[in-house]
């Protein structure tokens, strides 16, 4: 349902995990860079997903420090907090209280055929995970609906969870009349899929890759260089894309690609004679160019915390007035007896 004082321009929402001392070049290019771009094409909120932080153990004061580096970061990259919304989620109550309502909505069934719980309770043991682990897809809907968001950015991994989100929204409408704006995806232009430096057949992660096999955003030039050198490459010296027979080369090329912006196949043709050493240097170059400014200026907002929480409890303060408005909505067609009602009755 739409606000009268919302910019004629699609909404769109998304978040990301306060789980690292630093986005990774996967997060960087798959994520936080379209960020970037969409707020100047998009009605944007983009969140720091602390509350889906705590579904597996954390130490809270490398919590709070982290969703502070994560925020500082999404500063750096380029997000403008006068032409997109950025909060911390935990900052918005009205996220979990969403989250409950649409838990009872939600078939145990439905939620345990989330292949993203069976994926990561598979590591620990299902009797090791956490209800909120089980139920996180839950809270991400609630996210999503909460914002009366139109669109979503989403990857492959996160097809599942953005469906459940619609089914949930249409359930609800169905059921107690329209509140919800049901999402469709924002299929991201070109973005490429990184994989890890060390094992190019895996997709970079913080949760299975080794240190070697990650570029982080904040890394020092000397240790973004040292980690492409290492890169694992394949048998030839020649530089093309071939996913099954070469693929360390090819995710380089990739990232190369993603990164300078030129094509894979002008980028092969460039360096067609080019020993991978040569190559891997002039890479280092581009992503060092890419990152050292962010890493910068994300070190520049952390020395001035008191700034950054005020950037955050402004955009928390924005964030609060959509998901009020949803939330009072989604407590009066739910039968919910209002605070306003009590005191007229007594």
């Amino acid at each position: 349902m739409t606000s009268p004082s919302r910019p004629h321009r699609p909404r769109v929402l998304s978040g990301i995990q306060p789980t690292a001392d630093s986005f990774h070049l996967g997060n960087y290019l798959g994520a936080v860079r379209q960020w970037v771009a969409l707020q100047d094409t998009h009605d944007a909120f983009y969140c720091v997903v602390d509350l889906h932080a705590i579904t597996v153990p954390q130490d809270p004061a490398l919590l709070r420090r982290r969703t502070r580096i994560a925020a500082a970061q999404l500063f750096a990259a380029g997000l403008d907090p006068d032409r997109c919304t950025v909060f911390v989620q935990s900052h918005v109550p009205e996220h979990t209280e969403l989250a409950w309502v649409l838990s009872c909505l939600t078939g145990f069934g439905e939620a345990a055929r989330m292949t993203q719980f069976k994926d990561k309770s598979s590591r620990g043991g299902a009797d090791q995970a956490s209800v909120g682990l089980f139920t996180y897809p839950i809270l991400q809907a609630a996210d999503i609906l909460l914002y009366q968001a139109d669109q979503v950015p989403v990857g492959e991994d996160q097809r599942q969870h953005l469906e459940l989100t619609r089914d949930l929204a249409q359930r609800f409408n169905h059921r107690f009349g329209r509140v919800f704006t049901v999402p469709g995806p924002y299929i991201l232009p070109g973005v490429a899929k990184i994989n890890d430096l060390q094992d190019p057949t895996a997709k970079m992660s913080k949760s299975s890759s080794s240190p070697q096999g990650i570029v982080d955003v904040l890394d020092e030039p000397g240790v973004i260089a040292k980690k492409i050198a290492r890169a694992v490459t394949d048998a030839g010296s020649d530089i093309r894309a071939d996913e099954t027979g070469k693929p360390g080369i090819t995710n380089l090329l990739r990232i190369y690609s993603a990164l300078s912006g030129v094509p894979v196949a002008e980028v092969e043709a460039a360096h067609a004679g080019t020993q991978y050493g040569a190559f891997k240097r002039e890479l280092a170059e581009l992503v060092v160019a890419e990152f050292a400014p962010i890493r910068e200026r994300t070190e520049k907002m952390l020395a001035d915390e008191a700034e950054l929480d005020r950037l955050l409890a402004e955009g928390a303060s924005r964030a609060r007035r959509v998901a009020g408005e949803t939330m009072t909505q989604v407590r009066d067609h739910i039968g919910l007896l209002l605070p306003g009602n009590v005191a007229r009755d007594a």
